[in-house]
């Protein structure tokens, strides 16, 4: 919780009694003063003035003003305040901003100024002596005060902590992606498929792993960020924890439902990581399903969600629901050469054999969809292999295919 302590330090101030004079103007051999304010919440007091004022001496307003002002030291956003003073015995007088020259917050007796020497003096608000003598109301509101604060302390510091663990994860989660790439660093680019397979799958272990001990500790810490979850249900995919992870989605979605603010990218991660999931253990109709909840909750990333969606299928070998997803994400985003291939591959499925010819026939669209790869990546990861392909058929490759021309906005 916070507040203006200048404020508070307002209704602190006290008429000074017997009055004491300010300082003259300093001349001769100088020596230093420097200090911190500290407010009764034991938090620095930004603002307000330090003034030293000479023992023995009547002071108030009838003084002049050149008179007034010297030994004061204004203190800065930090607390701190420093200045040159004449050598002397002082109280060293605290006022908080605004506060008139007759009143004081603070102050402090037998502060001594020497020639050549910096004397650091602190006034500090929240011992226990000043506090004691505040009324009874004032007490009990900076008791209050003092909690929120504590309690706002640690709340930020388990954000700190929490953010600290999200630049982690989020680190660990590239590394997983580019699992093979590290795998071909450390073993070599002749290492066998086998070893490459194997040091990816150790990498991803690994990654994923971190990353489920870190959201494990910080969802305990902080239950209601949907985010954790949401990191904490992508690790348990990644580590094959199907039930859990299906646990930890729905988790997120219910504290996404009840949010004052909800966050479409963490829904989105939530109803793809499900489709996921159901994916991959063949249940096609929640896979949609999911899938399209997560693109009606982030219509932004809904070509990014399909194109995932057709990925998983292809890896489980599901030719229909590959085409059909393909499909759909090519209507989204017609630009996209992997969309073509994975609509391909999964047609080819369904090749046949002509019984006169003996010569394989490609299922209607299966070629068309290769050639459209080709020519929206002549050069991509997987264009020798289509040539092969496309040469098995026996077909002449067409280079006609031109990719659409984006509109352009007005006043471009």
């Amino acid at each position: 919780m916070k507040r203006n302590l200048s404020l508070w330090l307002g209704t602190l101030a006290f008429a000074l009694a017997p009055a004491l004079a300010q300082l003259a103007p300093p001349s001769g051999p100088m020596g230093k003063i420097h200090g911190h304010v500290t407010n009764p919440t034991g938090a620095s007091q930004a603002g307000g003035t330090v003034s030293l004022v000479e023992v023995g001496r009547a002071s108030g307003p009838g003084l002049s003003q050149s008179a007034t002002d010297k030994g004061t030291f204004q203190v800065d956003a930090n607390g701190d305040y420093s200045g040159p003073a004449s050598p002397g015995s002082y109280t060293a007088v605290y006022r908080s901003p605004g506060m008139t020259p007759d009143k004081q917050a603070d102050h402090v007796d037998g502060v001594k100024i020497v020639v050549g020497q910096d004397t650091q003096q602190d006034i500090d608000m929240s011992r226990k002596e000043y506090v004691d003598a505040l009324p009874a109301d004032q007490r009990k509101e900076l008791e209050d005060l003092r909690k929120h604060n504590s309690e706002a302390m640690k709340a930020n510091e388990v954000i700190k902590n929490l953010n600290a663990d999200l630049r982690i994860v989020t680190q660990d989660v590239k590394d997983a992606d580019a699992a093979h790439d590290g795998a071909v660093q450390v073993l070599g680019p002749t290492a066998s498929r086998p070893d490459l397979d194997a040091k990816e799958a150790e990498i991803k272990t690994a990654k994923y792993t971190e990353i489920e001990t870190l959201m494990l500790r910080d969802t305990a810490a902080k239950p209601d960020a949907s985010i954790l979850w949401a990191q904490l249900g992508l690790a348990q995919v990644g580590l094959k924890k199907y039930d859990d992870a299906i646990t930890t989605y729905k988790k997120v979605l219910d504290l996404e439902s009840t949010s004052k603010k909800p966050n479409p990218q963490v829904q989105g991660l939530a109803e793809s990581g499900l489709g996921e999931i159901y994916a991959r253990q063949g249940k096609v109709q929640d896979a949609n399903a999911a899938y399209d909840a997560a693109a009606k909750a982030n219509p932004t990333q809904a070509a990014f969600y399909l194109k995932n969606e057709a990925v998983i299928f292809f890896q489980m070998n599901n030719g229909d629901a590959q085409v059909a997803v393909a499909n759909e994400a090519i209507a989204a985003d017609p630009n996209q050469p992997l969309l073509y291939y994975l609509k391909g591959q999964g047609l080819i499925q369904k090749a046949t054999l002509d019984p006169k010819t003996q010569k394989i026939v490609a299922p209607p669209g299966c070629l068309e969809a290769y050639q459209k790869y080709l020519q929206l990546a002549p050069d991509g990861p997987y264009a020798a292999e289509v040539k092969g392909i496309i040469a098995g058929f026996d077909q002449k490759l067409d280079n006609s295919y031109k990719a659409p021309t984006p509109n352009k906005k007005k006043g471009s």
